[in-house]
């Protein structure tokens, strides 16, 4: 991970943390049991690998053409004329797929990490007030394949997109169900680029996760992303246009659970790690997220708005 990215999300990441304090608390749904019931009961077999996983989207199989079918009203089945209308602009999936019957609902896990004095990672609460120098990181699960974006203000100014970026993982953001995601990574090759880092300017950080079955539309991500900012000559940052903003705050109004069990000053596990940097799957009898949200419906996209206090 660039210095650069560090540079303008060192605040912004930490917003995780509030903002989900501010989410009532459901106590008559199991949450917690709901998102980890898909977690596999056996330890995934270790992949050998030792990079970061590929964040691309998975290629899908090519069906083979079928010779057309003439139908009992004279048309043909297997034709390629179209199905119905173009889909409408703004941050809705690409995929206009009917919903199944008891839909999975979409759960995100997040675990706040900060370094603590001897340089460990360490759990902390959400409602800690961070200070000048403090280093922090984030650890996010979910319990479905799909795309992660996280947009960042700063006072409410203007939202910036600061993952997916064209300099991490080749602009995509795909993630497997369980398969933690670290940002910043532990592995980075120098420690300044480990952590996200508070500077001296106080202010109201607001981070924006959206997390879709399928890629948002008019939201560039992999090639799209990388032909944007490939001609910048400073650092790229897709800034959503105030339609698809919108759009994605009209999602930030869709009702979210939580469940919080934060464990302070519990130290970040080699699972977890090992996890996150080498794609590895967590399974039921691994670390839980501190924090659990989840859908109240079988929605394809969930989108939060967290907050952070930084003096």
């Amino acid at each position: 991970m660039r210095l650069s990215i560090l540079s303008f999300g060192f605040v912004c990441l930490c917003a995780v943390a509030v903002g989900l304090a501010a989410v009532p608390i459901q106590e008559q749904d199991d949450i917690r049991g709901a998102f980890l019931t898909t977690r596999p009961k056996e330890k995934p077999q270790n992949s050998g690998t030792t990079t970061r996983p590929s964040r691309r989207s998975p290629k899908k199989p090519v069906t083979p053409n079928k010779p057309p079918v003439n139908d009992s009203n004279g048309g043909q089945s297997g034709s390629s004329r179209p199905s119905g209308p173009s889909k409408p602009s703004g941050p809705s999936t690409s995929s206009g797929s009917s919903k199944p019957v008891n839909a999975q609902r979409l759960g995100l896990g997040v675990t706040l990490f900060m370094r603590d004095s001897s340089g460990l990672a360490v759990r902390v609460d959400p409602e800690h007030v961070f200070q000048k120098g403090d280093r922090v990181r984030v650890l996010l699960e979910t319990n479905a394949d799909g795309y992660l974006y996280i947009f960042n203000t700063t006072n409410h100014g203007q939202p910036v997109m600061i993952y997916p970026d064209a300099d991490l993982d080749e602009g995509g953001n795909y993630l497997q169900a369980h398969v933690p995601f670290e940002i910043p990574a532990s592995n980075a090759p120098q420690e300044r680029l480990r952590w996200f880092v508070f500077d001296e300017n106080a202010g109201t950080e607001q981070l924006f996760f959206v997390f879709s079955r399928e890629p948002l539309n008019d939201v560039p991500i992999e090639d799209q992303l990388n032909a944007l900012c490939r001609d910048s000559k400073d650092k790229c940052r897709f800034k959503p246009n105030a339609e698809v903003w919108a759009a994605l705050q009209k999602e930030m109004q869709e009702p979210l659970k939580q469940d919080k069990a934060v464990q302070s000053g519990k130290s970040q596990t080699a699972t977890e790690q090992q996890a996150s940097t080498r794609g590895l799957g967590l399974a039921k009898t691994d670390p839980e997220p501190s924090m659990v949200l989840m859908a109240s419906t079988p929605r394809p996209t969930l989108a939060a708005a967290l907050d952070l206090i930084h003096n």
